[in-house]
C-alpha cells in the first residue's frame, strides 16, 4: 500500500522518500512538505487509525506552518475506512490531515481533506 501510495504521489508531481526518520513517506513539492503513515491489513483497524492519527500529531509543527501537511492512508476496505472517517472532519482541517484509501488494485481515493 505505501508503494502504491507513494507512486500516486509520484504521479501527482511529488518528490517522494519512504522510510524517513520511521515516518512512512515524506514527500515535497514546491516546497510544500507531506509526512504520510500507512496503515495496512489490521485486526483493530479502529485502534491503529488512532496511533496513525497520533504520530502524525507528534510530527507537527510547535508554530502552524502551512507548508506541511499530513495524511493517512488507510486499505480501502468497510472496517478501515470507517474507523478512518470516524475522526471529527473539522479536527483533521484544523490538524490539516487529510485521508485516503488505496485499494487492493493500488488505486488511491481521497476520503478526506488534500495534501
Amino acid at each position: 500500500m505505501a508503494r502504491n501510495f507513494a507512486g500516486w504521489l509520484s504521479s501527482q508531481g511529488w518528490m517522494v522518500r519512504t522510510e524517513v526518520d520511521v515516518v512512512d513517506i515524506v514527500a515535497d513539492k514546491d516546497g510544500h512538505l507531506l509526512y504520510v503513515e500507512v496503515r495496512g491489513a489490521t485486526a483493530a483497524p479502529s485502534l491503529d487509525v488512532d496511533t496513525a492519527i497520533g504520530q502524525l500529531v507528534r510530527r507537527m509543527p510547535s508554530e502552524p506552518d502551512r507548508s506541511v501537511s499530513f495524511a493517512l492512508v488507510v486499505r480501502d476496505e468497510r472496517r478501515s475506512v470507517e474507523a478512518a472517517v470516524r475522526a471529527p472532519q473539522r479536527i483533521l482541517d484544523l490538524l490539516g490531515m487529510a485521508l485516503y484509501a488505496v485499494d487492493e488494485d493500488g488505486r488511491v481515493r481521497q476520503l478526506f481533506g488534500r495534501a
